[in-house]
């Protein structure tokens, strides 16, 4: 039985990993679930303490996704327009693929710049760009926090 938790949580864990990449799936979330499982079927392996700091990381990702991509629009010139364009945007383009994710925070911003804001095709750009570069950044959170979810893991699993 051991060895089957121990491959379930790894797999989610691996899935999770992926997901930091590939929006589609929930990233940080299974990685969340994976140690919650893990902590139920085999208690012995893991403190509450170590899930209490899981959990931080996780709840940092998930900071982290929303506000690097309204943080870059907005550093780029973005209005609450373009932050707001952004983030639907990226909640429309995340149920097709990856180049939709990326295209849809970008477009959404330009978008709620140039017919809400009412701004210029160059302010609208930069806005775009700064979603953009915004995406990158909590792509790169995401991905930081579920290395250290991993790790914490591994290093709490290893000395209980």
């Amino acid at each position: 039985m051991d060895y089957l938790v121990w491959a379930l949580t790894i797999s989610l864990m691996l899935l999770g990993l992926i997901g930091t990449i590939v929006p589609i799936l929930p990233s940080t979330l299974l990685i969340l679930g994976a140690v919650l499982i893990h902590k139920l079927l085999l208690p012995e392996t893991l403190t509450w303490a170590a899930f209490g700091w899981i959990t931080f990381f996780f709840v940092v990702s998930v900071v982290a996704d929303i506000g690097c991509t309204l943080l870059g629009t907005r550093l780029f010139g973005g209005s609450k327009w373009g932050m707001a364009g952004a983030g639907g945007g990226a909640m429309l383009g995340m149920f097709f693929s990856l180049p939709a994710l990326i295209l849809g925070t970008i477009f959404g911003a330009m978008a709620a710049e140039k017919f809400a804001a009412r701004r210029s095709h160059r302010e609208t750009l930069r806005a775009g760009a700064g979603a953009a570069f915004g995406f990158v950044l909590s792509t790169i959170a995401r991905l930081g926090c579920a290395i250290a979810m991993i790790a914490l893991f591994f290093l709490a699993a290893k000395y209980a």
